[in-house]
């Protein structure tokens, strides 16, 4: 009896080992949800993330907040790797309940959650890379830790009509995972069903919600603003100085449909030509002596360079040429000027792994 007592203790100690070898080895993930602007704000009514472990996960309690694809706040981190997602909220300006249930491609959000971009490169020894596999990264994180940022969170947008984007996150880099339809809630019980766990949920009373439908309803409201943020067109871009100190050390990208990736030397200076959305703004960094240090951030209008795309070539060059004094840039596009909505020029702090030495 003593030896069976033994035999069965040694097996839940083990599977005690386990379970923590499992919940130590576990990704963990922020979640963020936001809308376009704050007229458009919607609850969560019923919400759960899928993961690949099947660790239950969940977006944050309360409303959307913040702008398209940053919600400005954070909540507990949740569990696991995210492969889906089964939503059903309150849109209070559209006086709807929508409901969503999507998977998202296995193999996509296993490399996505598996990478690490950079936001720095000040701390390496060597040239930083457009982005490093999760196992480098785990293997020597005392190297990269101040370089590279893994997957640390998932951010949810949701503007009029149902329309649902989605972003996985890194740091301060964000890249679109794809854009998904929700459905109008209409059948009469789970319309009760949702208004009901709508109330107590929030603690919402009847006339208070009643009001608030009357106050924030907006008729006509459309998603086609941020479906046309999300076209793509061929580009990469060139930044040139007629300073002969010139060094180039980062081309940071905002663009309209909520993704911002920062590039590095040495693989700016030969960058990808691939599809990309329309820029809202870019940041420059460049040195020309170690007194000389700037940053600069060009504002893009959407409608206008939108149409500059769409009616050019197949593959485009935005060039972003630098004068001698370091105080003025002009923009091209195929090598003929256009016409951006300002561009700002700042004396810079920022060091990077090749700047001027002091």
């Amino acid at each position: 009896m003593v030896k069976k007592i033994k035999i069965l203790a040694l097996i839940l100690l083990s599977q005690l080992n386990t379970h923590c070898q499992m919940m130590e080895q576990t990704p963990e993930f922020k979640v963020e949800i936001t809308h376009p602007n704050p007229k458009y704000l919607i609850t969560p009514v019923f919400d759960y993330i899928k993961t690949l472990e099947g660790t239950p996960a969940g977006l944050p309690y309360g409303s959307s907040s913040g702008s398209w694809a940053s919600s400005g706040s954070s909540w507990t981190s949740q569990k696991g790797t995210p492969i889906g997602f089964e939503i059903t909220y309150y849109s209070g300006y559209e006086d709807k309940y929508y409901y969503i249930n999507q998977d998202f491609n296995l193999k996509e959000i296993q490399e996505m959650t598996n990478r690490c971009y950079p936001w720095m490169d000040e701390r390496l020894d060597e040239p930083v890379k457009e982005y490093l596999p999760k196992t480098e990264y785990d293997s020597d994180f005392e190297k990269y830790r101040y370089v590279y940022a893994p997957f640390n969170r998932i951010i949810f947008g949701f503007a009029p009509q149902g329309m649902v984007v989605v972003w996985s996150g890194y740091g301060p880099n964000r890249i679109e995972l794809g854009r998904y339809q929700a459905i109008e809630v209409t059948d009469e019980k789970r319309l009760a069903i949702c208004k009901d766990k709508y109330l107590s949920t929030y603690r919402v009373d009847e006339s208070i919600y009643d009001e608030q439908r009357e106050k924030y309803f907006l008729p006509n409201a459309s998603p086609e603003l941020w479906d046309n943020y999300r076209k793509r067109y061929n580009w990469n871009y060139k930044v040139t100085s007629e300073n002969a100190g010139f060094k180039f050390f980062e081309f940071e990208i905002d663009n309209y449909n909520g993704e911002v990736i920062s590039y590095f030397s040495p693989y700016i200076l030969n960058p990808k030509m691939q599809p990309r959305a329309i820029p809202s703004f870019v940041m420059i960094c460049w040195e020309t002596s170690a007194k000389e240090r700037f940053l600069s951030r060009v504002f893009f209008n959407w409608e206008k360079t939108n149409e500059l795309l769409k009616n050019a070539g197949e593959n485009n060059t935005f060039q972003f040429h630098i004068n001698k004094q370091n105080s003025e840039i002009e923009v091209l596009l195929n090598n003929n000027p256009i016409e951006v909505d300002s561009v700002r020029i700042y004396p810079s702090h920022l060091r990077f792994r090749d700047s001027y030495e002091d």
